[in-house]
């Protein structure tokens, strides 16, 4: 039977009283609908695991189920969440931390530090902040069961930051027999510590994912703020709702049958606006970069003329325009890092100011060695920004004389996919895309993509000494001006090997209805704690 959006709420509502597992669970059953968020997000939850993949939804997922050792407030500044008391030493190398009392996990056992300390092992190689942490750390010890240290080989300020950032994969706290898993490996247990519950009884994986506040949760005493403060649930239950339509999304928001849609289609929201119980709201101050991801691994993008010829091909306009429909909501960046951020410039983008070259995109492509093999090209159906990016650049890529072997499929099994590193014929692709918030893409270090550590890194995989000598010194740089300086060094040097590409920056509001509030704006994830319904 075809899912629909009554079959769907109707669901929603028939599994409400279903009773959950001892182990996962003690919660009460049935929430009346004020006590009950329901939402829809971009797309499917593609892993319970939010340390194995950058995917945001499984980083919501994460925020509801797991805490984090420091959050990060609305002013950009990192606060304590699990941790109680911690300060540094007078070299600045040994970092001491004290858990909160009354950390308790939903198997009933406590947090302590035999969790914490797998679990920073664990995301660091996951992370792009984290990898750069690794060779900088000498030692993670515990004293004690609440207490333990990070001792630095040299001072290194960033170290809390990146401890606290939003930019997946984000340092969530598992249990010892979770954190212990390779991190190349996926975890499926959920058992967290964080402010809700999954209810694995009531959730149908793929259309409708369910959690209960966590009534054991201790919040902390501090106003929310950001991903820092008090994590209060002020409903009993979130359902995370998957319905891939958006006319269909629309509709449910309006007849109330959901309270929020992170991704109203751009063309319909003076639609929304113009409805007396819907609110739109921008989340996230410097929107979202469109990313491009290109395989080094397998010809031709294994050559770096055949990458840089995707410079002279890519139009960032005809990309956005589709989905994005008014230039007010969108615009073509050629800056490596976030325009509007601190380390935006202008290095090395001659290629972008020019426009597109066909003919000197056919030259460097024979130069590269292009034999006309199909490019094997991921296309997202699920999500309508990365479908119709897929769609324009397939078109423009064949302009140029290459042949593209489009391959539809939804964003979970891209998700999927796009870690295979055998042959594009043997299951591994060429091209994919996704996006990054504007706060992670900002600067060299906070997502994996700006990593060039070969089949160690992120998804594409590129390897370029230069550019990881360049990221080192930009992190001890002690000056914004340095780092800004180092910022045009890094892009001058990317735009050359063309690490992967971008289509665009965008800001994407959010449409809820108008008793729901209680919105928290952090970069990267929705927290779903602090939101009222009335």
């Amino acid at each position: 039977m075809k899912a629909t959006r009554r079959s769907i709420m109707a669901g929603s509502l028939a599994t409400a009283g279903l009773a959950t597992r001892p182990a996962i669970l003690h919660a009460q059953a049935g929430p009346s609908a004020v006590r009950t968020l329901r939402v829809v997000t971009h797309g499917d939850i593609p892993t319970y695991d939010p340390i194995w993949t950058t995917a945001n939804m499984s980083a919501y997922h994460g925020g509801l189920v797991y805490d984090t050792l420091f959050g990060v407030d609305a002013k950009g500044q990192y606060q304590p969440q699990m941790v109680q008391n911690w300060g540094v030493s007078d070299d600045k190398l040994t970092y001491t931390f004290e858990l909160r009392d009354g950390l308790r996990f939903t198997d009933n056992s406590a947090v302590t530090t035999a969790d914490v300390i797998p679990s920073i092992r664990r995301w660091m190689p996951r992370s792009g902040s984290g990898q750069l942490l690794i060779p900088r750390i000498k030692d993670i010890s515990a004293k004690d069961d609440r207490i333990f240290s990070i001792t630095l080989k040299e001072p290194f300020a960033l170290m809390m930051d990146m401890l606290a950032a939003t930019a997946t994969p984000v340092l969530f706290i598992m249990r010892k027999r979770e954190a212990e898993t390779d991190p190349m490996q996926k975890i499926d247990r959920v058992v967290g510590s964080g402010p809700f519950v999954l209810n694995q009884d009531a959730t149908r994986s793929g259309t409708r994912y369910v959690y209960d506040r966590n009534p054991n949760y201790r919040p902390r005493s501090e106003p929310a703020s950001g991903t820092a403060g008090g994590k209060v649930v002020k409903v009993d239950r979130t359902e995370i709702v998957v319905m891939p339509d958006s006319q269909t999304a629309v509709a449910a928001l309006q007849d109330g049958e959901i309270d929020f849609y992170e991704i109203p289609p751009i063309d319909l929201l003076d639609q929304l606006a113009s409805d007396p119980n819907i609110t739109i709201e921008s989340l996230f101050e410097l929107g979202f970069v469109g990313y491009v991801g290109v395989n080094w691994l397998h010809p031709p993008f294994n050559n770096v003329k055949c990458r840089q010829a995707l410079l002279h091909i890519i139009r960032q306009e005809d990309m956005l325009r589709p989905t994005f429909v008014n230039p007010k909501w969108y615009k073509a960046c050629g800056s490596y890092f976030t325009c509007g951020s601190a380390m935006e410039n202008d290095a090395n983008t001659s290629w972008f100011k020019s426009g597109p070259d066909l003919g000197r995109a056919k030259e460097l492509l024979r130069e590269g060695g292009y034999d006309g093999r199909p490019i094997v090209m991921l296309q997202a159906t699920s999500i309508p920004y990365m479908s119709n990016a897929a769609a324009v650049l397939a078109q423009q890529l064949r302009g140029a004389g290459i042949k593209v072997d489009l391959q539809p499929m939804d964003w979970a099994n891209v998700v999927q996919r796009r870690a295979v590193q055998m042959p594009p014929d043997q299951g591994g692709w060429n091209i994919f895309f996704t996006s990054s918030g504007g706060l992670a893409n900002s600067n060299p270090y906070m997502i994996g993509g700006m990593a060039t550590i070969g089949t160690k890194g992120w998804f594409g995989w590129p390897t370029d000494e230069r550019n990881e000598q360049l990221r080192a010194q930009w992190l001890v740089a002690e000056t914004p001006e340095q780092r800004h300086a180092i910022a045009t060094q890094i892009q001058d040097n990317a735009w050359t090997i063309v690490p992967h590409l971008y289509f665009g920056q965008w800001q994407q509001p959010t449409a809820h209805r108008r008793n729901v509030t209680g919105w928290l704006q952090v970069p990267e994830l929705i927290p779903f704690w602090n939101v009222e319904k009335t």
